[in-house]
């Protein structure tokens, strides 16, 4: 059992390694990690040696190493969450009558990687292997929220982060806290516009056993009541983050 805590620590270091658009300093990883210095220094230290990281000496930064797109190589060979995913976004366009897609955090983007089409509804942007700016989506909005505030304020450091669009969608972190707050106090994520004009989205947030968020699911609409369609999302999303072994606890909103 004494290892398990190191394990974790070492977890958050990669997956905060591989939110950042690139290398970091030590003291930017202990600060996202909420870990001491010293210990982020020895997690690391045994990450190069096994190769999942890389040190630049000459810039004082760490990267992600080749094993640790090894492991990233082997995910997208298995596709797991695409596999397992495919039944409930058929099930939810069926319910809904609406587009379902899937997206996974990829650096300050979104990454689509499943899209379930639905009956007579036009073509969006969401087709697999498209990215999208996270703070503008549903989908990014979603997994943004699930996020420790420490990793969404590495991810966006200064105004330059804010990637527009349409002109539309928050511009500071600030703006971008206000919004993933009001997500977590409603319980699913929206756009409205912000991808494009005269469509919308809501989304939620798919969980891994470490209550990890590892997607977002979502429908787009343009003649449709968000309310229902947000209960169908959550559910959708919380029967996923179960088979994942990740914490469920939907709770249908009036």
């Amino acid at each position: 059992m004494g290892q398990v805590p190191a394990a974790t620590r070492t977890l958050r270091v990669l997956r905060f390694l591989a939110g950042q658009p690139e290398p970091v300093p030590l003291d930017r990883i202990a600060r996202g990690c909420g870990l001491p210095r010293s210990t982020a220094y020895h997690l690391v230290t045994a990450m190069i040696e096994e190769g999942f990281v890389v040190h630049l000496a000459d810039e004082h930064r760490y990267g992600l190493g080749v094993a640790a797109f090894e492991v990233g190589s082997g995910f997208s060979r298995q596709e797991p969450l695409q596999r397992i995913s495919r039944r409930t976004l058929t099930d939810l366009v069926d319910r809904t009558g609406q587009t379902a897609h899937m997206a996974v955090l990829h650096g300050r983007d979104v990454l689509y990687v499943v899209e379930e089409r639905a009956p007579g509804r036009p073509p969006l942007v969401t087709d697999v292997g498209v990215r999208l700016p996270a703070h503008l989506t549903a989908s990014g909005r979603a997994v943004l929220a699930a996020l420790p505030s420490a990793q969404v304020r590495a991810l966006y450091p200064d105004a330059a982060a804010f990637v527009e669009r349409h002109g539309t969608g928050p511009r500071t972190l600030s703006a971008l806290r206000s919004v993933l707050s009001e997500t977590r106090r409603r319980g699913y994520a929206v756009e409205e516009g912000e991808v494009t004009p005269g469509l919308a989205s809501v989304a939620a947030a798919v969980l891994d056993h470490n209550a990890h968020p590892v997607a977002g699911l979502a429908v787009t609409y343009a003649d449709a009541d968000a309310g229902p369609l947000a209960d169908e999302v959550r559910r959708a999303a919380a029967a996923l983050t179960q088979r994942l072994g990740g914490p469920v606890a939907f709770v249908s909103h009036p």
